[in-house]
């Protein structure tokens, strides 16, 4: 037997209890490391299809008409393509998908979906959709992450965790924020904050930052942004520009589920094609409009103060942006939001500098469309205020960006009503994203963690036999059956039932067990034993599970739901 299968069982014990654990951290450094190759392998894909036919990457107005408007067509085609190879039903896309998977799956990702996204991304980053990089890279460093704890039969609390952990990694590889990765993969995707939660995802985010930035560097697309300070004037305004993103992120977000409900009914290959005939005409017109949103930055940078080229690119990365997403291209919204945000950040600065005399705080309000965009679309504040710290390098925008991303957030959810773009799609789509008190508690303990070994096992016996065994049983030993059935066999827990022996009738109660696998957490043993409120359930590992290794009693699940939450 190699060495690591002998103290395998005693990491996953380990791993099952929800607590800082040096393992868990050098586990989550692990996924951050093959999460930060995959998007690699991403990134490097998209750059080199590229510059086949662009001068630079993300500019598709370098590229000649004749060949600009056929890219999107061919790209839609090859993703329908890919589509058909990988199997319909698994053409789950973008973040929303993910935090189902989170939620309900532990973050364990189809390998199929997985090949969807890879390929799929390159093909419509590399094509002109305006979509980020970002939705692939999250479904790439989930998968990559939650593999190694699937290889290893970790508890699934704890491959729940390394699927955050390669999420982290995957967006802080992709824009080089590993704070802001952080900060969304807790304020959006878990939705908690925890701190054994914490350490090990800050720790993959820092991993998977050095790693790619040893590959593409450290700079971003914001190093074009001239950023400089403002003074105090500025703040009213920066009121009126929050309410404007707030507004605009409510349309954005209404318009994106418009077309997700209009055109729901048509088959795949049909809303790629629409999608990509979109883009096609559109991006023949306005070819700055397509991409990710790296060409929008270098357009707000070079061309503040023209009015039309700013505000046709608005418009028509708006369009593009929401018929790729709305009609099923696989990439993420983070991108381009950034490059809408960008854009009309720039645009709003016109007046301003108009008053100034010069255009030299462009930039800075060009971050800050970003910031309040991507809180107002997202729900996301905070990783919107910390993703401008880190992009700006200035901590001269924090106050005007504190204050921007409230207002536009403030804006969205009061005033319009508007809820994150990806819990709109979740729940479209129906997939469960909410999980009860009860298994909010449970999911995070692992059966190991509360594996009960006072019981005495006998195999196949007769009646005599398991009272003679019941006779001499101490509390709280439990007495356990094992018996064949025509699936092959049974655990049953055998006890006295005083009832049954006043009538006369045997003295021995069996009740039938359920078993659950090693990496299962308390809530699947909640599942089963919820609605008696009694038993017990037996405990295998997958690969002999006619093998008992132990069991868990009703009593300590209840014993946890009230010591966590009261919850019972």
């Amino acid at each position: 037997m190699q060495r690591w299968q002998i103290w395998l069982p005693s990491l996953q014990r380990r791993l099952a209890l929800p607590q800082t654990s040096l393992q868990l951290c050098i586990l989550g450094m692990l996924g951050g490391l093959a999460a930060a190759i995959l998007i690699i392998l991403f990134r490097l894909a998209i750059i080199g299809l590229q510059l086949f036919f662009l001068e630079r990457t993300d500019d598709f107005s370098t590229v000649t008409a004749d060949i600009r408007w056929l890219l999107p067509l061919c790209g839609a085609v090859l993703i329908g393509l890919i589509a058909w190879i990988t199997g319909y039903k698994h053409y789950r896309l973008g973040i929303p998908f993910v935090i189902h998977r989170i939620k309900l799956k532990y973050g364990t990702m189809p390998t199929r979906n997985t090949l969807n996204q890879f390929f799929g991304g390159i093909l419509a980053l590399a094509s002109g959709f305006s979509v980020g990089r970002e939705g692939p890279s999250v479904h790439l460093g989930a998968y990559g992450a939650s593999t190694i704890g699937k290889y290893l039969q970790l508890p699934y609390n704890s491959i729940r965790i390394l699927a955050g952990c390669g999420i982290a990694a995957g967006i802080s590889a992709s824009f080089n924020t590993p704070l802001a990765a952080v900060i969304f993969v807790m304020e959006v995707v878990l939705r908690e904050y925890r701190v054994h939660v914490f350490i090990p995802i800050m720790l993959s985010s820092v991993v998977g930052a050095l790693v790619t930035q040893n590959v593409f560097g450290n700079a971003n697309e914001l190093a074009l942004l001239n950023i400089n300070p403002i003074s105090g004037w500025h703040l009213p305004y920066l009121v009126l520009c929050g309410i404007v993103f707030g507004a605009i992120a409510f349309v954005f977000n209404k318009n994106m589920m418009r077309l997700i409900r209009l055109f729901k009914n048509w088959p795949l290959i049909l809303r790629l094609a629409l999608a990509g005939a979109v883009t096609a005409a559109v991006g023949y017109m306005i070819p700055h409009a397509m991409g990710a949103e790296t060409g929008a930055i270098f357009y707000a940078v070079n061309a503040p103060n023209d009015v039309a080229l700013l505000l046709t690119i608005f418009i028509g990365k708006m369009l593009l942006t929401l018929f790729a997403l709305g009609l099923g291209v696989p990439g993420g919204v983070i991108g381009p939001v950034f490059g809408i945000g960008i854009v009309l950040g720039t645009l709003l600065a016109i007046i301003p500098s108009a008053v100034m005399g010069d255009n030299s705080i462009a930039g800075t309000y060009a971050v800050l469309g970003m910031a309040g965009l991507m809180a107002a679309t997202m729900h996301a504040p905070l990783a919107a205020l910390v993703a401008v710290m880190e992009l700006a390098h200035n901590p001269g925008i924090i106050i005007p960006a504190m204050l921007v991303i409230t207002t536009a957030y403030i804006t969205g959810v009061q005033f319009f009503n508007n809820k994150s773009i990806f819990l709109l799609q979740l729940d479209f789509l129906q997939m469960p994203y909410k999980l009860s008190p009860a298994d909010d508690v449970l999911q995070k303990v692992g059966v190991l963690a509360l594996l009960d070994n006072q019981y005495q096992l006998l195999d196949t016996p007769d009646e005599q036999h398991v009272q003679q065994a019941l006779d001499k049983l101490e509390p709280p030993q439990q007495l356990l059956v094992k018996r064949q059935s025509e699936t092959g066999f049974e655990y049953l827990l055998a006890s006295y039932d005083v009832q049954l022996s006043m009538t006369g009738a045997s003295a021995v109660q069996y009740l039938p067990l359920q078993g659950v696998n090693h990496q299962a957490t308390m809530a699947e043993v909640f599942a089963i034993l919820e609605d008696k409120r009694e038993g017990a359930v037996y405990v295998f590992r997958e690969q002999d599970p006619a093998q008992l290794i132990g069991i868990i009693r009703w009593d300590q699940v209840r014993s946890l739901l009230v010591k966590q939450n009261n919850l019972l």
